[in-house]
């Protein structure tokens, strides 16, 4: 990896100003991005929400302005809160001077972010970044016409598209918006820093005979159908395995987790952990992760590349996910397993099928890829902002 720019633009005598529309001021991935801007030059200045349903003991590490509380699953009140956001964006208008590129992260901040743009002059690039496609996006039904003709028309005034996967255009911003403009593909990589670690590890012994397949669940931890097919195959496999679960829980997609997992011996839930300082010891101690999401089947769920497959890979954790998903067709691409069909009755198939010799070798096979498949590199930051 090479240095960071001090200027991301050539010839600039300070650093590119940078306005972020946040949905979430606690949430991990948009404090990972945010903290990838900052250490890729960009002077970085949010509006951002937080979410009452989710965890909130992380503060702002960059000069913030708070557009209020809103909830996941709420639709009715996330759409008053824009409104009420309204004003509390034009108190701070101030904050907004100088910027060159605005961010917007979700079509809720899309809508507040264009806004804050008609405010400006000269009026900055406006670029939305999406790491899903919401289900209301492809809802059938009048929601979701009313949510895409929004979208539409925003898309419209938005200068560029930043991707997490290439399937959100292949399957829903081409065909679905008829998006012809600029898309930049940003993948949902590990982002560590440059010159710092942790290192990747040296290639594992060999695997201890006779001990329990440790499968992990890493990450956010939210979609029903997943812990519904980890737990059956926990039934199945009895003290041949051991589940082990680490990061937040969306309690309201899994009401009932904490004892559904208590009521298991070989089910273990370690809550959240630190990023990027506690990735090595979860996934050293697994012998896989099931990497799959499921709860927005044949769309989102479908489409998506989750971070799981680039920390695990970092790593050298082998990864299980659904084949003919877009997560399945990288995976198969060496860096783990995939199963024909999001049921217990395959995934247990699998486990079975698998040899120690055979999980080490995968293991050291991860480990020789080249890290930039997996770390996020100041470049490719850079380069899906700027023109």
């Amino acid at each position: 990896m090479t240095a960071p720019p001090d200027h991301p633009v050539p010839g600039s005598d300070r650093p590119h100003k940078l306005v972020v529309f946040g949905f979430d001021a606690a949430e991990a991935a948009q404090r990972r991005r945010i903290r990838a801007y900052m250490e890729c030059g960009f002077e970085v200045s949010g509006f951002t929400m937080r979410r009452a349903n989710m965890t909130h003991d992380a503060e702002p590490f960059w000069p913030n302005v708070d557009l209020g509380q809103t909830r996941n699953a709420a639709m009715a009140q996330r759409i008053w809160r824009i409104l009420a956001a309204l004003p509390i964006l034009w108190r701070h208008h101030g904050r907004l001077a100088g910027a060159r590129t605005i961010v917007a992260r979700n079509l809720d901040m899309l809508i507040i972010a264009a806004a804050a743009r008609r405010m400006m002059r000269p009026r900055p690039r406006l670029v939305y970044e999406v790491l899903d496609i919401h289900d209301i996006m492809t809802d059938g039904g009048p929601g979701g016409r009313l949510a895409r003709r929004v979208e539409r028309s925003l898309l419209k005034r938005t200068d560029a598209i930043i991707v997490s996967s290439p399937a959100f255009e292949r399957e829903y911003f081409g065909p679905v918006q008829a998006w012809t403009g600029d898309v930049k593909l940003l993948e949902n990589k590990l982002w560590i820093g440059e010159g710092v670690g942790p290192d990747r590890p040296a290639p594992d012994d060999a695997r201890t005979p006779g001990r329990p397949f440790v499968l992990g669940w890493v990450g956010t931890l939210r979609c029903p159908k997943s812990l519904d097919i980890l737990l059956e195959m926990t039934d199945r496999l009895g003290s041949g395995v051991e589940l082990r679960l680490h990061g937040i829980v969306h309690h309201h997609m899994l009401p009932d987790f904490e004892q559904v997992v208590a009521a298991r011996a070989n089910v273990t839930c370690h809550g959240p952990y630190d990023y990027p300082d506690g990735l090595e010891q979860i996934y050293r101690g697994c012998d896989a992760v099931w990497v799959q999401d499921l709860w927005q089947w044949g769309t989102n769920s479908t489409w998506l590349l989750p971070n799981r497959i680039y920390e695990a890979g970092y790593f050298g954790c082998p990864s299980i996910a659904v084949a003919g998903t877009e997560t399945g067709r990288r995976v198969a691409r060496g860096l783990g397993w995939t199963v024909p069909e999001p049921t217990a009755d395959a995934l247990v198939s699998l486990l079975r099928s698998l040899s120690p010799e055979e999980i080490v070798a995968r293991r050291r096979a991860l480990l020789a890829m080249p890290e930039n498949s997996f770390r996020q590199s100041p470049e490719e930051i850079t380069s899906a902002l700027l023109p």
